[in-house]
């Protein structure tokens, strides 16, 4: 069977050990535990999972625990009878019900409370659960998937996570690395984004100027892949060219490249191009922050303080 991320590419050691990893347990029914931080791709690694897996002609539910305040997220789970609560007009399944033959994906499940977690661990141990105002249990057949950006050991120590829960789903942790550890995936990511975003915005950009992924290689990536591919997307709608160039990308990409010497301007400091950037760019908005800001890869509320900082006057 090949096992690959579909169109992302990982000749990291890091990312080779985590595609090994992958390819011995996507076949497997046990519980994975994606851990990492936000941004470094756990829902692609848990779709490459299920798409590998004997499961993979069954559904992929997923579900954001981090999305849906307690009182829903409940009901969104495991489902609710019609009347089982004030808005319940109507019998709904939840998601463990829809995932039946398949796989759950439970992201961001740090952030469950105490109380959801007690039922959560429930439907795991017996693979059965009662919708919301049912008197009857549902037995279900479903693989888990779960995945979190948050210390769970550490969660477990300091009482906001349960003990019995995190060791039913620290079957098989695996930890995906930060970009900032992976910089020889960076030009093979880029390509990828690049002719996504260029091929939506009918644009041939050839690839990134050497002095881009040389600012792509020194920048710590908070932000990881999903980071990487927001600065892409925006420098493929900014750039005139065959090549993404350093005006392509926003102030921050733009600052590691000035200090690490190659963004000419010899002599002059980077709040002096900092500013002559800026002032350009409200011109040629007309002033707009908005637009600013977006062409810039800044928030308003950022531009405005550079703006008084600069004392530009717009």
């Amino acid at each position: 069977m090949s096992f690959t991320f579909p169109g992302i590419p990982g000749v990291s050691g890091a990312m080779q050990e985590v595609l090994h990893l992958l390819k011995l347990v996507a076949p497997t029914d046990a519980t994975v535990l994606l851990l990492g931080e936000t941004g470094t791709g756990k829902e692609l690694a848990a779709r490459a999972i299920h798409a590998n897996s004997p499961r993979r002609d069954g559904p992929l539910v997923t579900v954001n625990c981090a999305a849906l305040p307690e009182n829903l997220l409940e009901s969104e789970l495991f489902g609710h009878e019609k009347g089982a609560f004030t808005g319940a007009a109507a019998k709904r399944e939840g998601r463990f019900l829809l995932a039946h033959r398949g796989t759950l994906f439970l992201d961001e499940i740090g952030e469950l409370s105490l109380t959801t977690q007690a039922k959560l661990l429930r439907a795991l141990q017996t693979r059965e659960f009662e919708p919301l105002g049912g008197s009857r249990a549902l037995k279900v057949d479903v693989r888990l998937i779960a995945a979190t950006n948050r210390d769970l050991e550490s969660a477990v120590q300091a009482g906001r996570f349960r003990d019995d829960l995190f060791y039913r789903l620290n079957v098989f942790p695996l930890t995906l690395p930060p970009l900032r550890e992976r910089v020889e995936d960076l030009a093979g990511l880029a390509a990828h984004f690049l002719n996504l975003y260029g091929e939506k915005a009918g644009k041939n950009i050839l690839g990134l100027a050497p002095e881009v992924l040389e600012s792509f290689r020194r920048y710590p990536w908070p932000g990881n892949i999903r980071e990487l591919e927001n600065v892409l997307e925006r420098g493929t709608i900014l750039c005139r060219s065959e090549t993404l160039t350093p005006g392509d990308l926003p102030l921050a990409l733009q600052e590691v490249l000035f200090r690490s010497g190659g963004g000419g301007d010899a002599g002059r400091s980077w709040g002096d191009l900092e500013r002559e950037l800026i002032s350009r760019t409200l011109k040629k908005t007309a002033g707009d922050r908005r637009r600013a800001g977006d062409i810039l890869g800044i928030s308003q509320e950022e531009l405005g303080q550079k703006i008084r900082t600069y004392s530009l006057g717009h």
